[in-house]
């Protein structure tokens, strides 16, 4: 869980006066940058963007409109351009202008996308840049001669039966359970694993990581608390909230907690608690 989330009301009315403001409802960038408030906040109390938009009594912004191949092709190519690489579909998702479902309705699968843009570039030098980091065409991956590699979706693990349990081998690692969030195929199981999945997920969250360290406390980062407004935290990362009273950490030193499982009831009040796993559920449920 986190604390100080704002209510849905507070989301609402901040959607109505970004509209206001701009004349038109906001898409999903506009609302971040005007409201300070970050996705995750918004995906707390609503199943998408376009479901807070339209609860809000408004119509999403890319609905209303039949785009151009064109202008979502130099929308795209603007955020390679930033990034320096080609994004993926979650991450058009959160920095792009428009719907990635746009994007498979004109072009296809996201995979086919540097292609199209490929095509439309042809001629105009001011892509060149971008091109350069697109993939070469027709390349693909090289197989050892005799392999039999072929792609499939994860087969779900199912439990062992009941009052069975399989014997733990002590030469090699475990895992904890399947999730496949974002290329993270497994739950955490130490602290390790919590900082890998928060660096996954900070943005969402609102938080512009500045330095991890191995001392106390482990991570020092700035978190948006307005619009154009950020100040700085302090984090500690544990696999269990109640790991940070075991470990004698000294509350005043720390603002934020970032774990995977909440367990500590008894935590000071002034410690913030990010439960990764809480956080997971809703940005996994969340839709186009």
């Amino acid at each position: 869980m986190t604390t100080n989330l704002p209510e849905q009301d507070e989301v609402l009315r901040a959607i109505r006066e970004a509209a206001k403001t701009l004349g038109r409802p906001p898409s999903r960038s506009e609302f971040k940058s005007s409201s300070g408030m970050t996705e995750y906040q918004v995906l707390k109390h609503f199943p998408s963007w376009r479901e807070a938009v339209r609860a809000a009594g408004l119509e999403p912004y890319s609905t209303n409109l039949q785009l151009a191949p064109a202008v979502l092709l130099e929308d795209w190519g603007e955020l390679v351009r930033r990034i320096r690489r080609i994004p993926t579909r979650d991450q058009y998702r959160r920095d792009g202008t428009y719907s990635a479902g746009v994007f498979e309705k004109n072009f296809g699968p996201w995979s086919s996308i540097p292609a199209k843009f490929r095509e439309f570039s042809e001629g105009r030098t001011e892509w060149t840049d971008v091109v350069a980091l697109l993939p070469i065409e027709n390349a693909r991956p090289t197989l050892v001669a005799g392999s039999s590699f072929q792609r499939s979706d994860p087969v779900p693990l199912s439990s062992p039966a009941s009052g069975r349990r399989s014997t733990k081998l002590d030469d090699r690692p475990t895992y904890g359970n399947p999730i496949d969030f974002r290329g993270l195929r497994h739950e955490p199981v130490n602290e390790d694993g919590v900082v890998f999945l928060f660096g996954m997920v900070a943005r969402e969250l609102g938080y512009m990581v500045e330095a991890v360290q191995a001392g106390f406390p482990d991570c020092e980062a700035k978190r948006q608390v307005d619009a154009g407004k950020w100040q700085r935290v302090r984090i500690e990362f544990e696999y269990e909230s109640r790991n940070f009273r075991d470990h004698g950490h000294p509350p005043e030193g720390c603002d934020v907690i970032v774990c995977w499982r909440h367990n500590w009831p008894e935590c000071p009040a002034h410690l913030e608690i990010v439960e990764l796993s809480a956080v997971l559920r809703t940005l996994s449920s969340s839709e186009e």
